[in-house]
Order: C-alpha cells, then structure tokens, then sequence
C-alpha cells in the first residue's frame, strides 16, 4: 500500500522535475537580472535570482552628527572624505556608520602638527541603548571639527588608517 502510494506520487511529479519554466526569462552572465523579462500574468524571477548589489548603498545627504560620548567599547573608524571650509579653520569629515544606537559618534579626536592634522573618528553603541536589535543598513554621516590653525598646506590624515 505504502509502496503504490509512492510511486504513484513520483509519477506525478516527475514530468515537473528538470525542466525550465517556460513563461519567465531567467537572468544569465550575458543577460543580467535587471535586463530579464517575464510574460504578462507569469511569475517574475525564479526564487534564489536577484538584482546584483549596489556598490555603495543609495541615501540622500550625508546624516549631521555630532558626538555624544558615552558609548561602550568606542573603537576608530575610518572616513572617506575630509573638506575644509573656505577660511580654513574647520574641516567637515564624511564617513560610512550604520543605524543609531548601535553606532553612535563617541568623539573626534585632532592632532594638529606643522605638517599634517591628524582626524580620528571613534564610534561606538550607545550605553543608554539595552537589548536593542541592529540593523546592518550603512549610512553616510557628517561631522564638523574646528581647527587650532587655519588648514593651509597643512596635509589631512585619517587617525584609523
């Protein structure tokens, strides 16, 4: 009885096994998903298929951020881009963080020689945060640190390289 019941289910199943669905256009190295079609009313890509990543995540405008201290474990992070301010006296740092409270601006630290000033970001979560769950979403942020001295040919350098 087992037996009947089986291979008559395997019958059934059978003439599914290997073959293409035949009303959607599947992605390929020479077709990407993003450039693959399906037929009006047919199901869209085959699970396990998706479009390829970005290389940098999409947002608006960097998020203003100013330190706040306080987080557990601060630990250095490295920017992308430090921009002077016209006169010199301040520089506006942009880094890629993740979502608050889970990474929070601890502080900035800048050391000013004759020859370079050194910028070091420490981020970190946030003590006053418990049992949070985080999201691994990047997000672009943007500080603004004051200068002892105006910038001049002085060299930027980031302190977490």
């Amino acid at each position: 009885m087992i037996a009947t019941s089986i291979l008559a289910g395997s019958l059934l199943l059978a003439p599914g096994c290997g073959t293409e669905p035949s009303a959607t256009i599947a992605a390929s190295p020479s077709r990407p998903m993003s450039q693959a079609t399906s037929i009006p009313g047919s199901p869209s890509a085959p699970a396990g298929h998706s479009v390829a990543p970005r290389e940098e995540p999409t947002s608006g405008a960097p998020k203003p951020t100013k330190p706040e201290g306080h987080t557990d474990n601060p630990r250095k992070v490295r920017w992308l881009k430090a921009k002077p301010s016209q006169d010199g006296r301040s520089l506006r740092i942009t880094w890629w963080s993740g979502v608050e409270p889970c990474n929070v601006l601890d502080r900035v630290t800048v050391r000013e020689t004759s020859k370079r000033v050194t910028v070091t970001l420490w981020e970190g979560p946030s003590s006053k945060a418990q049992n949070v769950a985080c999201i691994e979403i990047a997000i672009q942020k943007v500080t603004t640190v004051k200068l002892k001295k105006p910038l001049g040919s002085r060299k930027v350098v980031d302190g977490a390289r």
